[in-house]
């Protein structure tokens, strides 16, 4: 067990409730990271499911929890033949802070009929630049639990040189060896920064609503993070994420919506 496996473990209490405990190492800067946080929903919710597999979760962030003791309570809404579906809420001090709609179903090695090239063709990992290493006290545990490497024209907001469109690319894997499986694919959809930072804002950018897809069970090796936003208004913007893993193959997808940043 990985030490990510560890952070994201639920365990069961009865039929619907998992203790959870959430992992101070996945802050950024003083919130948990969504993604770490669908992560840990999505163990408990999977467990209690007759399928394999977290293909459709829709989170709502009502309130950021802290990092300790929490409980996912599971409230199953309907099993088939092929699906099931649940309701996923992740309760801390008796308040709820995510809700979550989250279907499963059993994903299979299949070739598939159609699929679309990736967006936007990556330069080589060696071209590719991280972020400087965060002080101490900035509280951005996140980065140490894991590896990003970046498309550069994406983080010259670094520089105070935005390219004026949200956007963000770069290649992911965990710090510590660990293939990558739909967890760590529920933690990649929200790794990277906010796209808005290259459209010129900066801040804690809180997530409300995240919606992503598992598409297929990623091959081993470094995934492919490809984000964008199509509009940034009234002080929102979206953000969409496509995963591909090492063999180029469409293995995750997101959209959320959030605040841009203060401060």
């Amino acid at each position: 067990m990985t030490k990510f496996d560890e952070a994201t473990q639920a365990i069961r209490i009865d039929e619907g409730t998992y203790d959870v405990c959430l992992d101070p190492g996945y802050a950024i800067g003083g919130p948990l990271n969504g993604g770490y946080l669908m992560a840990v929903i999505l163990r408990a919710a999977v467990d209690a499911s007759p399928f394999e597999h977290p293909v459709s979760t829709t989170a709502q962030f009502l309130k950021a929890p802290v990092a300790g003791p929490a409980q996912v309570r599971i409230e199953p809404l309907k099993a088939g033949r092929t699906a099931a579906f649940a309701r996923a809420t992740l309760v801390q001090d008796d308040v709820a802070h995510i809700e979550g709609l989250i279907t499963t179903a059993t994903l299979n090695e299949v070739e598939p009929i159609y699929a679309e090239k990736p967006a936007y063709d990556m330069p080589r990992i060696e071209d590719c630049a991280k972020l400087p290493d965060p002080k101490p006290e900035s509280g951005m545990n996140l980065n140490a639990r894991m590896e990003l490497l970046f498309d550069p024209p994406t983080i010259g907001w670094l520089k105070g040189e935005p390219s004026g469109r949200p956007e963000s690319r770069a290649y992911f894997r965990m710090a510590e060896p660990q293939d990558p499986d739909p967890y760590v694919l529920a933690l990649a959809v929200d790794a990277l920064p906010p796209v808005v930072f290259s459209a010129g804002a900066r801040g804690w950018a809180p997530t409300v609503d995240l919606t992503w897809h598992l598409r297929a069970l990623p091959a081993p090796g470094w995934l492919t993070l490809l984000g964008s936003g199509r509009l940034v208004s009234d002080g929102w913007f979206d953000e969409e994420v496509e995963v591909r893993d090492s063999t180029g193959r469409l293995v995750a997808q997101s959209r959320q919506l959030a605040r841009v940043g203060r401060g």
